[in-house]
């Protein structure tokens, strides 16, 4: 995949991650691909985080891929940092294309670089595709996930 590159998201990239972030069940009710305000509001917050890598992958000029990596200094295990990958979307015409997994390779080995001890991620219960290509990749389901909504 010599012509794909992987890069930090720009704001003229953020028709495509969203349109990829509702491109499926679950992002279809949560996501608003035709109000880009709130995802301009957010993105402005990511970008001004040191600790905020919110990445696409681009082929041909075209957003394909898309991760958002948040790396979390902490005093547990020994005051290690980790790091979570979140928001991993692929666009429908390059699923099955092994994009993914670059995609979560180059999320590992920033981590490393950034000095990381451990690399987490939580997925949907619904998303069993996605669970067996993240136990593919070696991440193993070790957590019971809760969430409180707040609005």
């Amino acid at each position: 995949m010599s012509d794909l590159e992987i890069r930090p998201a720009s704001t003229e990239d953020i028709p495509a991650i969203v349109a990829m972030l509702a491109d499926d069940a679950l992002g279809a009710q949560r996501e608003s691909p035709d109000d880009l305000t709130p995802y301009r509001a957010a993105f402005d917050r990511l970008a001004g985080d040191p600790h905020q890598h919110l990445m696409v992958a681009v082929r041909a000029q075209k957003v394909v891929g898309t991760l958002q990596l948040t790396v979390i200094p902490g005093l547990s295990r020994r005051g290690a940092t980790r790091s979570i990958i979140e928001g991993v979307r692929i666009h429908g015409d390059e699923r099955g294309s092994g994009l993914g997994t670059l995609l979560i390779e180059w999320a590992v080995a920033e981590s490393r670089r950034q000095g990381c001890q451990l690399v987490q991620l939580t997925s949907d219960a619904t998303r069993t595709d996605a669970h067996r290509f993240y136990e593919r990749l070696g991440f193993e389901p070790s957590h019971v996930g809760f969430k409180l909504p707040l609005h």
